[in-house]
């Protein structure tokens, strides 16, 4: 598990082919790694991974065919800027949201405008992963824990204050750039806690019907 709160801004050092899938090679920048075991996960723009090698200045992570094909890691190149967090504790601040480093979908900025010291973003999410988000609810965009401003349909906005973009890649988006995204733990859960019994039903989804039974509609 993981607060969301960027420790460190990493870059990448080498992707190196593994029989079908990649092993990671990253400088840690100014992530202390003192403590880390291998066998440790750590987020890198919000997925989780885990150290298979640990070395002066950075780590090595294995990323599965699965997780190339669901995330934007396999978009990644040498000298490529990430996201690093290590895993929480029960001493962390939980400074963001509990974020469990499994991304839900990709989502893509659609616009970047600056407004006052700050930036708004404006992202598309999947259609699948829409009704998770809320208005003042939070997500997580690249292993960043953020607060949700707007919402119209599949779209919603970010305000995104100086020091999140100085401490994390967020400065370095610009329309058209994919983001890992991750819904809210709540929101998933409380979706599965709708349906009951009915849980173990192939196929569905949260209907009006549903809702009215659940006792959220009169």
């Amino acid at each position: 598990m993981f607060t969301g709160i960027v420790q460190a801004i990493g870059r990448v050092q080498a992707l190196e082919p593994r029989g079908g899938d990649v092993r990671l090679r990253l400088a840690a920048g100014r992530l202390e790694l003192e403590g880390v075991a291998l066998g440790d996960s750590i987020a890198v723009n919000g997925v989780c991974l885990t150290a298979v090698e640990l070395h002066a200045d950075g780590f090595a992570a294995d990323v599965s065919r699965e997780t190339l094909e669901v995330t934007t890691l396999g978009r990644l190149a040498p000298g490529s800027p990430v996201n690093l967090e290590k895993a929480l504790t029960l001493s962390t601040p939980l400074g963001g949201h509990l974020v469990s480093g499994h991304v839900d979908g990709l989502g893509r900025v659609l616009e970047r405008r600056e407004d006052a010291r700050s930036v708004r973003f404006r992202v598309q999410a999947p259609a699948e992963l829409a009704r998770y988000i809320a208005p003042k609810g939070s997500i997580c965009v690249d292993g960043t824990s953020l607060t949700v401003n707007r919402v119209e349909g599949r779209e919603f906005e970010l305000n995104v204050v100086p020091h999140t973009l100085q401490e994390t890649i967020m400065d370095t988006y610009a329309p058209g750039r994919e983001l890992n995204l991750e819904v809210d733990l709540i929101a998933r859960y409380l979706e599965r806690l709708l349906f009951g019994e009915r849980a173990a039903e192939a196929g569905g989804g949260v209907t009006e019907a549903l809702l009215a039974r659940a006792g959220f509609l009169k």
